[in-house]
């Protein structure tokens, strides 16, 4: 059994950083997703009742599925010079009024300081601006929709770490 360490600072909900692969799948580029200001994943299982008369009146449930989603919003980050948006904001954009293959992004997810917790997979993108008055900031409405596993990873930023 191993010794409890003793912890006492919460973690903030910032510690989230997204990555976007805007390479190949034998050459990866994993780029930030910049502007992120809210950040919300989850992975919900598909419970079915497994109930029966020997379980003396105890519900049972089995796991039979799983899936995932992340609900991000983002500043839109320019580049005024060039007239372009941030590359992986384009590639999300141009993702999400795709069909087929060219409609799946890979993406990952991992603690930014850090701490093990870190996520990977192929999801499907909903782009939705938010519009606004005159003086709000051009943010959109990220939902990225798991195709398939969400696979657990080691950090990133671990491997940065120990070099």
């Amino acid at each position: 059994m191993s010794t409890p360490v003793e912890t006492r600072v919460t973690a903030l909900a910032r510690r989230w950083r997204l990555e976007l692969d805007l390479g190949t799948d034998t050459t990866p580029d994993w780029q930030t997703v910049m502007g992120v200001t809210e950040f919300q994943p989850s992975a919900e299982p598909n419970l079915e009742d497994s109930s029966d008369y020997d379980s003396g009146g105890w519900a049972g449930n089995t796991k039979t599925g799983q899936s995932w989603e992340l609900s991000v919003t983002i500043n839109r980050k320019i580049n005024s010079t060039q007239k372009a948006y941030h590359p992986t904001h384009e590639a999300l954009r141009r993702a999400a009024f795709e069909f087929d293959e060219a409609s799946y992004v890979h993406v990952r997810y991992f603690d930014r300081n850090g701490l093990p917790e870190a996520y990977e997979g192929r999801a499907l993108v909903e782009w939705a601006p938010s519009g606004g008055e005159t003086t709000d900031l051009d943010q959109v409405e990220i939902t990225l929709t798991g195709d398939g596993p969400l696979l657990l990873i080691d950090n990133p930023l671990a491997d940065e770490e120990e070099g």
